[in-house]
């Protein structure tokens, strides 16, 4: 069963930079270290903290305002040859990473007591770094696992070991822990579509000449896998779990439909989910997986799980054998010798992504060791690096936010009194959580033998999977974080109704506190904006102040806001990265509100915040400039094409240059700040502006 403790679409909004990987630099390393060491006050951002130094005074900001403010890095900045793509986010990972692994290495430092979490910190990263030991072991660590695989003799005995937390199998259908949208009081376990080891269905579907590639690749790197385990006839059984794969895939839910609440939220007790998808044994995975005494369910793709549930009944138990090796095996490519972690790069990494080489591997390490102890690193984190300053000057901005977002649903001509009344206690319900969580995780189950990496990895997985089921049942905790604090990035969750911000994201170009005031509003004050969006965007205004899920809307301010919604969807399917892919509107609907949204209420924010006063210029730049400049300066990426097709056709982010310009173009504000006008490639006529909240 494909089972994580996850940040999941359906209950949370999509966290704030999805898809990005966290490497360092390989060939401007000492570049992108200058920047980092400078990045709360050096020159690089410039006296008010904007890199000044980027704008490419040959671009008009009313042409292309995204190179206008990035061109010179855009120009000048190679994407590292072991990243996909690159940008502020990844810049402040490498912080990040760098700072972990300096945890990391001190925390080894020394005899730490056998069970301690230095131990286990210790000796889980210095065994994942023991190549040789590893390049010796070769497949031994897991041949009795694969032994138990080839064992299985009927489709209930698979299902049963799919079911098992330890192994981490691939499986057709996944699932969570998550507060019950529609009973907030309490937890309940959602089930949903997996099996595929491409990232959705398109991949096995698209009949275009770059997904037939994509297939051909994939097709290599099965056969791969199972070569290395002793497989016979190895490229035939290869193309029958890929036969297998595509009949799932032609069951799946597309990423549109999956966005959709209304659908998404189906509760079932145990026997009607039984009856209702035959052909899978139920009963002998949940019971595996520790769920067996859970009476009610929330499935989330009703039709699809029907489908995979069929399939899976009617495949030969030779191909599922195999496909169960592949998963098993590819899933801990990481920890097996070089040629099975190889493969798994090529396709993963360098096909799918177009990344060159492989990471180094203390950063994969640093990403082994965070993945399973991430809240023991990040309470070292946080006394290192996260001030208290930072928090109180954030917990000030999220309420002047607050307060803007109040003043403009008040002011919104096209809502009506009711159903304002309803968005406003939704808003003033809002619980922000800043920095880390106030209670940390308890690691004494998780065992970590220095010699012995492979039964480390799955008492892991194990731990985070007991650590996730053990909240059936129990009262809500409000107060636990869905990242770490080491983590860069951000996210809104509808079922309690909450925004978070791991303190990692609390730096510079997102937020300094010695910066000027525009320039932290565009920043991290469009990032609050952003997630406050995501309660009020095409989904999550599904929910109300309580976080259930319910229709608080009136029919009329409804169709008003899906009108002002579908323009915004429109604008967006217009963008076209490289040459016949175009974004997709719909898919990138909510994150797209968010960004709206966000510049909206931080630009009103910082108007507030000068009190009647007219903003000072800096370099020569008026504060409604340096806020626009802070906006665009956020969202500084550059994707390898492989990389843009991946985004596009999976993530529900656009890419940074349509985050960036398809927002301001929507904002008058900018207009009149950079004096845009008709006949500039940007210009919209203020009628085909969207203004949504």
């Amino acid at each position: 069963m494909t089972l994580k403790k996850i940040i999941t679409p359906s209950l949370m909004a999509l966290a704030l930079a999805a898809g990005l990987s966290a490497c360092a630099p390989s060939e401007n390393t000492n570049e992108t270290a200058a920047l980092i060491e400078t990045a709360q006050t050096g020159p690089e951002l410039g006296t008010f903290g904007v890199a000044l130094a980027n704008i490419d005074e040959t671009v008009k900001p009313g042409d292309n305002f995204f190179k206008y403010v990035n061109g010179n890095w855009i120009n000048n900045t190679a994407i590292p040859a072991d990243r996909s793509s690159y940008g502020s986010f990844g810049i402040l990972r490498d912080r990040s990473q760098e700072q972990v692994r300096a945890i990391i290495e001190d925390t080894s430092k020394g005899d730490n007591a056998p069970g301690s979490v230095e131990q286990k910190i210790g000796d889980l990263y210095a065994a994942f770094m023991d190549t040789d030991a590893i390049e010796a072991a070769g497949i031994e660590p897991i041949k009795a696992d694969l032994a138990t695989i080839a064992a299985l003799s009927s489709h209930l005995e698979i299902a049963a070991i799919m079911g098992d937390p330890s192994l981490n199998l691939r499986s057709p259908v996944g699932g969570f822990v998550s507060v019950d949208a529609k009973d907030t009081e309490n937890y309940i376990f959602y089930l949903t579509q997996s099996g595929l080891g491409m990232p959705n269905r398109s991949y096995y579907l698209d009949e275009d000449e770059k997904s037939a590639q994509l297939r051909t690749e994939y097709l290599k790197y099965m056969t791969v896998m199972l070569t290395e385990t002793g497989a016979d006839n190895a490229a035939a059984r290869a193309q029958a779990v890929l036969d297998f794969e595509t009949q799932f895939a032609v069951s799946h839910w597309t990423p549109v439909k999956r966005r959709n609440r209304d659908l998404t939220y189906n509760k079932m007790t145990k026997a009607e989910l039984i009856a209702f998808a035959p052909g899978f044994d139920w009963h002998a995975m949940l019971e595996a997986s520790g769920l067996g005494d859970q009476t009610n369910f929330v499935v989330r793709e009703t039709d699809a799980l029907q489908g995979l549930a069929k399939t899976f009944g009617e495949t030969d138990l030779d191909v599922i054998k195999d496909y169960l090796v592949i998963s098993y095996v590819g899933r801990n490519s990481a920890i097996l010798p070089s040629a099975i972690d190889q493969a798994s790069f090529n396709f993963y990494s360098k096909a799918l992504r177009g990344t060159e080489v492989q990471r180094e591997r203390w950063k994969r390490g640093v990403g082994q060791v965070s993945g399973a102890l991430g809240e023991a690193v990040g309470q070292v984190y946080v006394s290192r690096h996260f001030k208290q300053n930072a928090k109180d000057q954030m917990d000030a901005l999220v309420e002047n936010l607050r307060d803007a977002f109040k003043d403009g649903i008040d002011n919104l001509e096209w809502m009506g009194d009711t159903t304002k009344t309803e968005a406003q206690y939704k808003l003033a319900k809002f619980y922000p959580k800043i920095g880390y969580p106030k209670n940390w995780n308890d690691y004494s189950a998780l065992k970590v033998d220095r010699d012995d990496l492979f039964g480390s990895v799955k008492s892991s997985n194990l731990w985070a999977w007991n650590d996730m089921i053990s909240d059936l049942g129990q009262e809500i905790d409000r107060e636990a974080f869905g990242m770490t604090p080491q983590t860069v990035n951000a996210y809104y969750n509808s079922t309690l109704n909450e925004i978070v911000f791991p303190a990692a994201i609390l730096q510079a170009p997102f937020f300094d506190p010695h910066a000027d005031a525009a320039v932290n509003y565009g920043g991290i004050g469009a990032v609050i904006g952003h997630e406050m969006g995501h309660g009020f965007d095409d989904q999550g205004s599904k929910s109300d102040g309580n976080g259930e899920q319910r229709d608080w809307w009136s029919e009329d301010d409804k169709a008003a806001f899906k009108e002002r919604t579908a323009a915004l969807v429109a604008q967006y399917s217009e963008f076209e990265p490289l040459e016949g892919l175009f974004v997709n509107g719909a898919l990138s609907l909510g994150e797209n509100i968010g960004d709206l949204t966000g510049v909206t209420m931080a630009y009103a924010a910082y108007k507030n915040s000068l009190g009647g006063e007219e903003a000072p210029i800096i370099d020569g730049f008026t504060g409604d400039q340096r806020f626009f400049l802070a906006y665009a300066q956020i969202w500084q990426r550059k994707f390898r094409d492989e990389a843009m097709r991946t985004q596009v056709k999976n993530g529900p982010h656009s890419p940074g240059e349509y985050r960036a310009n398809g927002i301001v173009r929507n904002f008058d504000a900018w207009y009149e700040a950079f004096d845009v006008q008709p006949g500039d490639a940007m210009y919209l006529a203020p009628e085909d502006r969207v203004k949504i909240w």
